[in-house]
């Protein structure tokens, strides 16, 4: 079941710090992971500016390896989604029923499986992972993306504005906190 934060409104002058979107629980079971997909494109799209592909991309990949790799896929367990819309793009995070493993990237695009922590770790601004007794937390940011008149304004006037604009080079990862520590902070 599938819940979605009702309409907000904000004051004049104040700072909006994270706001939950939504969040689904599915079994573990994957079968399940396209109703996943479905609830990521439907709630990014209430986010103007960010990528709703690479999100859903990019969970879809967390929930397998959540099904595949974790004591979600066995009899019973879960996996809960929760997707943050932050002052600066949104944070989705894939919970899990916990494993005795820590989540590993495998480096190269030539692999025949186990490419989802690679696309993450190159689609996504920041990622990471959190553990405890209750399983893992594993999250991606995504940031909002500028308008295309903000784009062409920050252009130096001899770029040509057909060319690719350049990756911006990639920040630290560290971890961000879970949405109830986000929550707390802005009280």
């Amino acid at each position: 079941m599938d819940t979605a934060a009702g309409s907000r409104q904000r004051s004049a002058g104040t700072r909006q710090r994270a706001a939950i979107l939504g969040s689904v629980t599915i079994p573990g079971i994957p079968e399940h992971v396209s109703a996943t997909r479905a609830f990521i494109a439907r709630t990014i799209a209430a986010v103007p500016r960010v990528d709703s592909d690479a999100a859903t991309l990019l969970t879809s990949e967390l929930v397998t390896n959540a099904i595949q790799h974790t004591d979600s896929g066995t009899p019973g367990g879960t996996v809960t989604v929760v997707v943050i819309e932050v002052t600066d793009g949104v944070l989705v995070e894939v919970v899990d029923d916990g494993s005795a493993d820590t989540p590993v990237v495998k480096g190269s695009w030539y692999t025949a499986e186990g490419q989802g922590l690679f696309l993450v770790e190159q689609l996504a601004a920041r990622w990471g992972f959190l553990r405890d007794p209750a399983g893992t937390t594993v999250w991606f940011h995504l940031p909002a993306c500028l308008p295309d008149n903000a784009r062409q304004a920050d252009m130096p006037h001899s770029a040509d504005p057909s060319a690719p604009a350049p990756r911006r080079p990639r920040q630290a990862t560290r971890p961000l906190p879970r949405a109830g520590a986000i929550l707390r902070t802005a009280t």
